[in-house]
């Protein structure tokens, strides 16, 4: 067995040493000389050049001036993995390095002019096919992970405002996102925009029904059990979902579906219901059974191995253990980590890889996609392994 501990230490090491700051995949908007330019208006331009930036296998973005920067979703998942490392080893060091990347966190909430509640976004402009972000605007995938993590970190440590502020932000979700579009009611990626994607709205219903379970209010429960109903419905019947609604979306991956089945176990825990049961059981049982080779290797679709994503493997560690949580689903998971470190990590840099396909691999260090996810995910692992370890002794 590879020492996952030591190579999670390491990780956190090399995270240290650029301040949790670094690029991401979608950040080439961000760059000065794309920016000093009147191209930056067009929005074809914007998607092209992005799409260049996480495609490209070289690095372009200290020629085309894009800065390092901390990105409030990664900056989440190291909170969360700190705080896993810490309730592993009991040592301080964790827990300060969490509770000051917590302060960073709260003075990079989205305008609460403009958004009345606590919610963030992410760093860099974002252009998809379907909609344009500008960097600061509130997304629901942020605003979760983030308020995920300060609750965790308010719980652990006593801090009320923290817990107050996490919670503060499934008003944002409920007032700001909930949105009625055709015959669907669903929680949107963004404010202002109809696309329907379920990952999104499921993780909005689970922290909206446990803000609403901690907060006395039946109504944001209500809401976010409707939501969730949406997706439910439109669960394949092999348990499989597509990304979302439109034409675009009609594809099937393994961590989006994993988000949707972590969510769904999140909003049963938080009810104590038993509604979700059957859905899960046969999203789960779709989901070990498509998104694995027998070595291990976490698929990325659902009809193609490639490109192999460290975001694969890591959602593929929450999924397993906190959805299956059996003596077989810790077997598989052991084996993911294992294939993981084999395929994705450089041990001269303690980083893992980006992806990749099956002629290139794409090495560049991209702090918020890659080494956030797989920080967190091993340092839950490790926490998870150690408990067990213990229960035996």
């Amino acid at each position: 067995m590879v020492d996952t501990i030591s190579i999670n230490f390491r990780l956190l090491e090399s995270i240290q040493a650029d301040s949790f700051a670094g690029y991401d995949p979608f950040d080439s908007l961000n760059s000065v000389i794309l920016r000093a330019t009147p191209l930056y208006r067009n929005e074809w331009i914007r998607l092209v050049w992005l799409q260049i930036g996480k495609r490209s296998p070289i690095n372009l973005r200290p020629l085309l001036r894009v800065p390092k920067k901390r990105n409030p979703k990664g900056v989440g998942l190291f909170v969360s993995g700190l705080l896993q490392d810490y309730r592993r080893t009991g040592e301080a060091q964790y827990l300060q390095q969490a509770q000051e990347l917590a302060a960073w966190l709260l003075t990079q909430r989205s305008d609460p002019h403009q958004w009345l509640h606590s919610c963030w976004g992410y760093h860099f402009d974002w252009q998809a096919r379907a909609f344009y972000v500008p960097a600061g605007k509130p997304n629901i995938i942020t605003t979760c992970y983030v308020a995920r993590a300060l609750h965790e970190l308010g719980t652990l440590t006593a801090d009320q405002s923290l817990i107050d502020v996490a919670l503060d932000a499934a008003r944002f979700i409920s007032t700001r996102l909930y949105t009625e579009a055709g015959d669907r009611s669903f929680y949107a990626y963004i404010p202002g925009e109809q696309a329907f994607v379920h990952n999104a709205s499921l993780w909005g219903a689970a922290w909206c029904a446990f803000a609403g379970k901690q907060l006395g209010d039946d109504t944001l429960v209500e809401q976010a059990l409707e939501v969730a109903r949406q997706s439910v419905k439109e669960q394949a019947k092999d348990g499989s979902w597509v990304y979302g609604a439109r034409h675009h979306h009609q594809f099937i991956d393994g961590f989006h579906t994993g988000y949707n089945l972590e969510a769904l176990c999140l909003l049963r825990e938080t009810t104590a219901d038993s509604e979700f049961d059957q859905c899960i059981r046969k999203g789960y049982a779709y989901y070990v059974k498509t998104f694995f080779t027998e070595d291990g290797t976490a698929r990325y679709y659902n009809n193609n191995v490639y490109p192999i994503d460290m975001h694969s493997f890591a959602q593929a560690v929450f999924t397993l253990l906190k959805v299956g949580s059996t003596a077989e689903d810790l077997k598989l998971c052991d084996k993911v980590v294992q294939r993981a470190i084999e395929l994705l990590y450089l041990p001269d840099k303690g980083q893992f890889v980006y992806q990749q396909t099956r002629w290139v691999t794409n090495r560049i260090n991209y702090t918020r996609w890659t080494q956030a996810w797989a920080y967190c995910s091993m340092a839950f692992y490790n926490r998870y392994r150690a408990e067990i370890n213990h229960a035996k002794n």
